[in-house]
């Protein structure tokens, strides 16, 4: 809680903001760029009293989203990613300021998810 300085969510689905909120330092911003089907509730008074910032940035809803991963099968196109558990993130986050890093890194929250419950 309170370690992060920013969060881009990608999520289109609906979802609490509150939990991703609370994951921000003061100063901290929450940058938005999944389209869900309704407006998100956004709990004001976290932000207020963190000077917490959410931000938008219109990357494209789930048909673009869709037709963008359509044009990258059809020409066999992507990505090279190191997988990471959710406890690397802090190695991770190391090796970015080292520039120790070939690939994206993408966190394995599925199974994380799945042992904790």
């Amino acid at each position: 809680m309170g370690t992060l300085d920013g969060i881009i969510d990608t999520v289109s689905a609906s979802h609490p903001l509150l939990p991703l909120i609370g994951l921000l330092k003061t100063n901290g911003k929450l940058v938005l760029v999944g389209v869900p089907d309704k407006p998100p509730e956004l709990p004001v008074f976290p932000l207020l009293m963190g000077r917490k910032i959410v931000a938008g940035s219109a990357t494209g809803g789930l048909r673009e989203t869709q037709e963008m991963i359509n044009f990258a099968a059809k020409h066999n196109i992507t990505a090279d990613i190191e997988l990471i558990p959710i406890d690397y993130v802090n190695i991770a986050m190391d090796r970015l300021s080292k520039a120790d890093v070939r690939y994206r890194f993408v966190i394995d929250i599925g199974n994380t998810l799945k042992s904790s419950t």
